[in-house]
């Protein structure tokens, strides 16, 4: 799934920022960290999504809502350009036949028959990429790769693809922004930095979903007002969010992850991130 040629110019924001991806519709979550925003003082003009704010979760009406209502700057994931397509699928990039594949289905069935037409309006105009300036630095907004949206980019990625990737928003975007001296990005649902040399990849996790190691809480970035950086995690109720995909008839594997902390599958994961079988 290619990116559209055009991109959003942010300009500058001042103070702290806040950068989170996939609500993937946990209203829960969100309204969590509205409440940790406000204790960090961050207004919702200083926040940046990374696209997916709906997918494996059981509100995708109301988060919709609430993100269009907070006027958070948000790119299309390629959920939104799915949904604004009102195509068949979620076009996340899982293997025809996965367990991924089979179970996302029926989560995106439920998120776009909650879409009104409004919802898929916005959507169709979110930009696919942006730039945005802070504390002096260019940093470029994506939700996989460059120019695959779906593309699955992870803490192990060999360092000469992170490298590559920013090279496509210098070639593609230079003339809007100048080189980048970093990429925020999202998709892959578990965050990490990776030091570039004078650069940095940054991707901010999964607001909706644990990252797959064990404990319920999600994760989000602040990049504060001096410019210092921290990958933070994100406790909300988890129970109730569970309780209303099962009420919702959801996909159980999905729900029981948010309690485990463990994603029902590894399929998409490299060998390098998949836990060790267990003893026999």
């Amino acid at each position: 799934m290619q990116v559209r040629a055009a991109a959003a110019d942010w300009g500058e924001i001042d103070g702290p920022m806040l950068v989170f991806g996939g609500v993937c519709s946990n209203l829960h979550a969100l309204e969590a960290l509205e409440g940790e925003a406000a204790r960090l003082h961050v207004p919702p003009r200083n926040w940046v999504c990374t696209g997916d704010a709906v997918a494996y979760c059981a509100h995708p009406g109301p988060v919709v809502a609430r993100l269009r209502a907070l006027g958070v700057r948000m790119i299309a994931g390629n959920v939104e350009r799915q949904l604004a397509a009102q195509s068949a699928d979620c076009g996340c990039g899982f293997d025809g036949g996965s367990a991924c594949d089979l179970m996302s289905a029926r989560w995106f069935a439920h998120a776009s028959a909650a879409m009104t037409p409004a919802d898929r309006a916005w959507m169709a105009d979110l930009p696919d990429r942006a730039v945005i300036r802070h504390r002096g630095l260019r940093y470029g907004v994506i939700h996989g790769g460059a120019r695959q949206v779906n593309r699955f980019l992870w803490p192990v990625t060999p360092t000469r693809d992170l490298e590559a990737e920013l090279d496509v928003l210098d070639a593609d975007l230079g003339p809007l922004a100048g080189r980048f001296d970093a990429a925020l990005t999202g998709h892959s649902g578990i965050a990490f930095v990776r030091r570039l040399g004078a650069r940095m990849w940054l991707n901010a996790g999964t607001l909706g979903m644990p990252p797959h190691d064990g404990t319920p809480q999600t994760e989000y970035a602040l990049l504060s007002g001096d410019g210092r950086l921290s990958l933070r995690r994100l406790s909300y109720d988890h129970v109730a969010a569970a309780r209303d995909m099962r009420d919702a008839g959801l996909p159980e594997g999905y729900a029981d992850a948010l309690i485990t902390g463990f994603w029902p599958n590894e399929d998409i994961l490299p060998p390098a991130l998949r836990l060790p079988p267990a003893p026999t």
